[in-house]
Formats: C-alpha cells, structure tokens, sequence
C-alpha cells in the first residue's frame, strides 16, 4: 500500500509542488486542513512560505499546532519545510516583532547577517552524521533555498540516555544556519525540497521509508 500522506492546509506554503512531489516519489496525498485527517495520516507534511507570525496565526486557525502536538505524542511522522520548519522552534522574530512558534524546539528565528538577502538559489548542505533523512545523498548535493530567516542555533541537547537530535547545517554570505532536523518523528528541512529535483525527490522518499 502507497503510504497516505496528508499535506496540511493552513493558508501557507506551495501546496500544488509538494503535492506533486509527494506523489512522484510514490505516496497517496490528501490536501488537507481538517484536524481528524491529518492525524489519521501515515505522515503529514507541514509547507511554508511567508512571515513567522502569520504562517503561525494560520496553524493556529486549523489547529494544526494541536495536530502535531497530538502526532509527535503517539511517535507518528511529521516533516516541516521551509517557514514549515521555522514555526517548530519556540519563537520567531521579524522586523523587530517576535511571534510565539508550536515550541516543539527551544531557540528563536531570526534574520541571516549576510549582505544580500533573500538566501535565494542552490546550495550545499553539512550533512549529519548517520542522518536517515539524506542517506544516499552526498555532501556536495545542491538544495533549493529561498529565506531570510532562519535557526542561527541549536539548542536542545538532551542527556543521555534520550539520542541527540541530528542537525544539519548550511551557509550563506558567511552566516551559519540550520538547515534540516531530524528529532525522532519530527524531520525538517529550511530548503525546499520539493523544488530540488532528483536530490529533493531521494530525500522525500527517505521520508517516506521512514514510516515503516
């Protein structure tokens, strides 16, 4: 059986991409914004693009916070792309207004220091050691970014005997940010890879076999 996954709809984020994306790489997509369904699901990806404060007033309108709360809590799979993933952390700021996130990750958004934003185009990413999420993929493998904000930190480093969550990482204009998570059922990713062709299609169906 084709794993189902539901694409959650919240008013943000490119959802006929991912749609086809999804079901390229061989899942049953339902675009979705009803909380039942998208708990139901075998996975859920969670897109976005746009402000921090905004994607979260729209979590917030379909309850999708709750729904991913509720998921993490039964170990069942989640993946946040792009503003997807920045709403995970605790906080986000942007032009000096800072909004609440879902707080699934301690630490804030903030605005990259480099001189030319948006971080728009290719890019390498500093793979995790032992990740599932790009197995098979090499290090010198290009994403497709498009941000001005990111995670700039990492600050959950839990004791033993709970694993470290493994955290991937990128750069732009010299300025170092996080760019994939991965965090028992809770993946993310701030590229797009959905928009990264064959690389973006491997990683989704990482995902994917993640479910088994």
């Amino acid at each position: 059986m084709k794993p189902r996954v539901a694409l959650l709809d919240y008013g943000s984020g490119n959802l006929r991409s991912a749609h086809r994306a999804l079901e390229r790489v061989g899942a049953e997509v339902t675009v979705t914004s009803d909380p039942k369904v998208a708990v139901a699901a075998d996975g859920l990806l969670v897109p976005g693009v746009g402000a921090f404060a905004a994607c979260m007033q729209g979590l917030k309108a379909v309850r999708g916070e709750r729904v991913i709360g509720e998921r993490l809590a039964g170990d069942r799979p989640v993946m946040g792309i792009c503003v997807g993933m920045q709403i995970l952390f605790e906080r986000g700021t942007e032009h000096g207004h800072a909004a609440a996130g879902c707080g699934e990750w301690p630490g804030e958004i903030t605005r990259l220091e480099a001189d030319i934003l948006p971080h728009m185009g290719w890019n390498t990413v500093e793979i995790a050691k032992g990740s599932r999420l790009f197995d098979g993929i090499a290090d010198a493998t290009r994403f497709y970014f498009v941000h001005s904000y990111a995670a700039r930190s990492w600050e959950l480093n839990p004791e033993p005997p709970l694993p470290s969550p493994q955290v991937s990482w990128a750069q732009h204009g010299g300025d170092r940010f996080v760019a994939a998570v991965e965090n028992g059922p809770l993946w993310a990713t701030q590229f797009h890879p959905e928009k990264s062709g064959d690389a973006g299609a491997h990683l989704l169906e990482n995902w994917l076999a993640s479910f088994r």
